[in-house]
């Protein structure tokens, strides 16, 4: 059973809501800057893709920005909703890789004085919104997606007609210095998909959106239809990912949708940049799509906003959404020799601007195997 997406926020290092921050993704606009949160002397990568809110001064980071940025996010998908400031009742689920760790970091490294409650995103929900029905699942880089396919459950299985659906991620040190640590180079950019590509860099973000039993009196106003979301973990390998779990995950999303390759016209592709996931996800998707793959668009677009984590699929939905209402496709910042397995691949090297667009795929994976990959189309079908 499909669902109406009603609303829409978002905040990453090139923009703060929805409309801004795709204007500067369709323009080729990197939030890519040397790391400002913590001592890059420390580290070999010198970069990161930060929202770059934090307050002039001495100390170079603060605590409680990741709830900041999800309370902004979800604010905004309840106003273009038509929600208001009252979430009393609605469910709100987050997804996210880290919750607040940045915040514990600061406090028990510098005594930053963080209060042990506002590490749970539900308090500052219910302080904000009156969101008296909160939950939070950590679960890697496809979190939010695997929330997204929770809260369309919920809806289809009556559990509520209106469900909130967020996801954020914020840079912390120890998982900036881990990255640092297994890159054989110390990547300077994040490159999807190119022969060159060294790695990963992470970004700040968050989204949400508003969930919405699909009904004709809702329709005429919504940003799109969830027509699916397929979830699995494959349990391959704690980091590397498995092609197959990932082609599972595509294949059960479009049977849930009830689409075929051929009527995809578009891919959010996961797109890290790191040496493993980018060849894996593109044999995956060739192998699903077979001599259709050459057929949709595809782009990446943490080449602009970096690796956002937790928040990563629901910042591609959003992305993708917008594609299709507009026929803009961002670019893929940085591909210049595609890998072997994407070769014959129909990437978005320049800005797309007037594409016939209806159907678009959302892919989202995280160690561990936990996969995920939404569909969504325009409504006027």
């Amino acid at each position: 059973m499909s669902q109406l997406v009603t609303g829409a926020g978002a905040v990453v290092s090139v923009g703060d809501g929805v409309e801004e921050i795709f204007a500067a993704l369709c323009s080729g606009t990197s939030g890519l800057a040397p790391l400002r949160g913590f001592d890059r002397s420390r580290y070999r990568a010198q970069n990161a893709y930060e929202i770059d809110d934090r307050p002039a001064g001495d100390a170079p980071d603060v605590p409680g920005r990741a709830t900041d940025w999800l309370l902004r996010a979800v604010g905004q998908a309840a106003a273009q909703a038509g929600l208001g400031e009252d979430l009393g009742g609605v469910p709100v689920l987050v997804g996210t890789g880290l919750r607040e760790l940045r915040s514990a970091e600061l406090g028990y490294r510098d005594g930053a004085a963080y209060e042990q409650d506002r590490l749970h995103f539900g308090t500052a929900l219910r302080e904000r919104f009156g969101a008296d029905r909160t939950y939070t699942f950590a679960g890697a880089c496809s979190a939010s997606l695997y929330a997204l396919a929770m809260g369309s459950d919920m809806i289809a299985g009556g559990a509520a007609d209106t469900v909130i659906v967020a996801g954020v991620d914020t840079l912390t040190e120890s998982m900036y210095g881990l990255l640092d640590r297994v890159h054989m180079d110390p990547p300077e950019r994040v490159q999807p998909f190119d022969r060159d590509r060294r790695g990963v860099l992470m970004g700040d973000g968050a989204a949400a959106v508003v969930l919405r039993r699909d009904t004709p009196e809702e329709r005429s106003g919504a940003l799109g239809r969830l027509r699916a979301v397929s979830m699995n973990c494959d349990a391959y390998h704690a980091t590397a990912p498995d092609p197959q779990g990932i082609a599972e995950a595509v294949r059960d999303a479009q049977s849930r949708a009830g689409v075929k390759p051929d009527d995809v016209d578009l891919v959010l592709l996961h797109g890290t940049g790191t040496l493993l996931n980018d060849e894996a996800e593109a044999a995956a998707i060739a192998q699903v799509y077979g001599a259709d793959v050459g057929g949709p668009l595809m782009t990446a677009i943490k080449s602009m906003t970096g690796h956002t984590a937790g928040s990563s699929g629901l910042v591609s939905l959003i992305v993708a959404l917008r594609a299709l209402a507009s026929g803009r496709v961002p670019p893929t910042v940085g591909l210049e020799q595609p890998v072997d397995e994407a070769a014959d691949f129909r990437f978005a090297r320049e800005p797309v601007t007037a594409a016939d667009l209806r159907v678009a795929q959302v892919d989202a994976f995280g160690f561990g195997g936990v996969n995920a990959v939404a569909i969504v189309e325009r409504t006027d079908r």
